[in-house]
């Protein structure tokens, strides 16, 4: 690769880096990162860099976090800790995960096609909404899996089967459920007859589940067991599941479209793409993840709001690219249908660029436009660039708690006192230990797996004798008591 793209390559994801940084520090600075999912990961990362057990008050007392997901690899960035201890260290590590990435997308479409239609489709990936929502998102482990999916593809597109079944295996640390990704890559490799690496994977895949769904989970757990079945759509558990899959796959396909977020979500996926992904064999490897989506309860992950859209973009970038590969080189849309090589006619000569500009003009457009989905929108504008007047109030609420003390806080406030606090949300922690109160009387909510009102938050100081130090400042309330400072919460960050 000549140095020149090597830098225009480079430049690109700079571009990236520096814009999704400046958007996640605005979001820190402005009190609108959250206990859920920042403060959650930086307690979990932080204990490891301590070389302790992830242990997370933000999800519960005294609770071990590989009992909710099985995510080791986010392990990996205890270092960052070394460096600087605060949690925007995990938005800068996760903000290069996603950078990195735009290297193997580069290389696969540099290798089918030219250097300019590679670099558009490097720039289309990096300012398309998943990555704008992931960042928006402050972290998630999935973040991990975006590069690893996107060097899966550049293996099996090098026909280097095995490196690519030895990548799928490090997809299984990222979260639970990526075993089913992992079979989906070994049907790819199946389709490509590279037979004995798409067997291994398979047993990988199923094996890798298994063991994360079934005995680490499960052992960790408060509950002793995986608590997210939330699929009643297809039945009341995964037996019936399978039953209505197989008796009735009718019903479970029309699942998938059965509400305007749902339809949403695939037009924004596939329209801005040509619809193209749909043709591409790499599609297999997404289907685990949007079908478990869209098959869920829970109406918040049909949004185009959620982590996990940040690892299927650089699958349906690629899937699109792919299928514009076989246009503009064989003239044909589907594998295996005959057609003799041709020389590209002007229209398909205009296709490896003009795919991926729509892509990349759709992400400048939304970026300028439409923030619900382009949140980037609020930076660009300068809309998130002045500090509110609640914002400041977070901070003087944030200042009052003294290092080392025992706090149940909004979970705005959360990620502020991480790193020099045992911190969790309202009705977490044991009640005998708590020793300051952050509340929050502007919201619904105070966050958590069973989140309590601020009414019942308030109620409940009340009853454990607090006292308001702060009240009402711009709805954010600060309240103590005296009771002795438990070793635990002193313990925690040593």
């Amino acid at each position: 690769m000549p140095v020149r793209h090597k830098v225009q390559l480079g430049l690109v994801m700079a571009a990236f880096s520096i814009l999704s940084l400046v958007h996640s520090l605005l979001r820190f600075r402005n009190f609108e990162a959250k206990g859920y999912d920042l403060g959650i990961f930086d307690q979990a990362v932080r204990q490891y860099a301590l070389l302790k057990a992830p242990i997370v008050p933000v999800k519960g007392e005294d609770f071990h976090l590989l009992g909710d997901h099985f995510h080791p690899i986010i392990a990996l960035f205890a270092p960052l800790y070394w460096i600087w201890d605060d949690p925007r260290m995990l938005n800068i590590g996760m903000i290069a995960l996603l950078a990195s990435s735009a290297v193997p997308v580069y290389l696969v479409v540099r290798s089918w096609f030219s250097h300019l239609p590679a670099l558009l489709t490097a720039a289309g990936l990096l300012l398309w909404w998943p990555f704008q929502a992931i960042v928006n998102w402050d972290f998630h482990e999935i973040a991990f899996g975006v590069p690893l999916i996107a060097w899966v593809i550049w293996a099996i597109e090098r026909r280097r089967f095995w490196l690519a079944a030895g990548l799928a295996a490090v997809l299984l640390t990222v979260r639970e459920d990526m075993g089913a990704t992992v079979l989906a890559v070994a049907a790819v490799l199946a389709l490509r007859r590279a037979w004995a690496p798409a067997a291994v994977t398979a047993i990988l895949g199923a094996l890798g589940l298994w063991f994360a769904v079934g005995v680490v989970i499960p052992h960790f757990s408060p509950a002793g067991e995986f608590q997210y079945w939330e699929y009643t759509a297809l039945g009341a558990s995964a037996t019936a599941a399978v039953i209505t899959l197989v008796t009735r796959p009718w019903e479970a396909a029309v699942a998938l479209f059965d509400h305007p977020l749902k339809v949403g979500l695939w037009l924004l996926h596939l329209v801005p793409l040509w619809l193209a992904p749909l043709l591409s064999p790499h599609i297999l490897l997404t289907l685990p993840i949007l079908l478990s989506r869209l098959w869920n309860d829970r109406l918040n992950v049909w949004s185009p709001v959620y982590q996990y859209d940040s690892i299927l973009a650089p699958v349906m970038v690629l899937a699109a690219m792919d299928v514009i590969r076989r246009l503009h080189h064989r003239g044909r849309l589907i594998p295996g249908m005959p057609s003799r090589p041709q020389p590209p006619g002007r229209v398909r000569r205009r296709l490896p660029a003009a795919l991926p500009a729509t892509l990349l003009a759709a992400g400048i457009i939304g970026s300028l436009l439409a923030p619900q989905v382009f949140p980037y929108q609020r930076t660009l504008t300068g809309a998130n660039w002045t500090l509110s007047e609640r914002a400041e109030a977070h901070a003087r609420a944030v200042e009052m708690i003294p290092d080392g003390a025992c706090v149940e806080a909004a979970d705005t406030a959360v990620p502020h006192l991480v790193d020099r606090t045992y911190v969790g949300l309202n009705g977490t922690t044991a009640e005998e230990h708590i020793e300051w109160l952050i509340i929050d009387d502007r919201v619904s909510e105070l966050g958590g797996n069973d989140p309590l009102t601020p009414q019942q938050a308030f109620a409940r100081a009340e009853r454990l004798g607090f006292s308001t130090v702060s009240a009402d400042d711009h709805g954010i309330w600060v309240l103590h008591r005296d009771v002795p400072q438990a070793s635990k919460c002193a313990e925690y960050l040593r």
